[in-house]
């Protein structure tokens, strides 16, 4: 009987130890690896070709060769996985099982109210994407058309200035997939999208005879960043390495594979 009073008390305590590292580990903002090495968990919507896409099921783009340069130059485990845009926003921001988004996110004011962003690493703007024929010239050209985007991206803030933020010929979905498919169908006028993305679509549909617009009066130049939780720690973390990798022209090399010129370095550079 006394034995079994004794091993009742260590199972117990044995518990309460477990239950507390299991609710410290909960509230860390940091991950670890199988080894216990530091690891940091991306979370990204791999629908942006060729900045990041699925290959069956691999994650590959632009974006992915990126990463993997900066976390070689750190020297930090990590891994990138697709959750989808809206989810990737939302588990960044609550920094447990995801400890940073990267998907072609846009440094904005308003972001920033929310998370800390990496300084940024790419220069972007949106484009519009019409058909052959069409007499949309301009971002204006669009106040009384159809026009298709994805949701919560710059190109709503954008379109949402120019045509009204409750205007329901403003189509919103889920992914500029689906707004590509919009146009393809007739149930838009026209789409925006970050300039990579279209060009990309119709690099790839050159039978669909679609038209990309460019527009720098309307639509300036935006920067991309690794999206963070406010306050994360890996910001300070990955900075230098991705201040590294821009400079000692691994960058530029895997920009130009990816796009076939040379990156605009002065610009980029400018904005750290």
């Amino acid at each position: 009987m006394k034995s079994r009073k004794k091993w009742a008390m260590s199972a117990l305590v044995a518990f309460l130890v477990v239950a507390m590292v299991g609710c410290s580990s909960n509230n860390d903002n940091s991950a670890s690896g199988s080894n216990g090495a530091e690891k940091i968990m991306f979370a990204s919507d791999a629908s942006y070709a060729p900045m990041e896409y699925m290959d069956t099921d691999t994650i590959k783009g632009f974006d992915i060769d990126f990463i993997a340069a900066v976390m070689k130059e750190a020297g930090i485990d990590y891994e990138v996985k697709n959750t989808g845009w809206d989810t990737m926003l939302t588990s960044v921001k609550q920094g447990t099982e995801y400890q940073a988004g990267l998907s072609s996110v846009s440094i904005t004011d308003e972001r920033k109210e929310t998370y800390d962003y990496s300084i940024p690493y790419f220069e972007s703007t949106n484009m519009i994407m019409v058909k052959e024929g069409s007499d949309i010239k301009s971002a204006l050209d669009l106040k009384d058309k159809v026009v298709a985007i994805q949701g919560a991206t710059t190109a709503d803030d954008l379109m949402s200035g120019i045509m009204g933020v409750d205007n329901t010929n403003l189509k919103r979905f889920d992914s500029n997939a689906v707004a590509l498919m919009e146009l393809n169908g007739g149930g838009a006028d026209a789409v925006v999208a970050d300039i990579a993305i279209v060009r990309e679509y119709m690099k790839n549909n050159p039978d669909q005879k679609l038209v990309g617009i460019l527009d720098t009066e309307n639509f300036g130049s935006e920067y991309y960043g690794i999206l963070y939780p406010k306050g994360s720690e890996w910001k300070a973390k990955l900075d230098p390495a991705i201040k590294k990798v821009l400079e000692n022209g691994k960058y530029a090399e895997i920009y130009k594979t990816w796009f076939g010129e040379e990156p605009n370095m002065d610009n980029l550079l400018k904005a750290q």
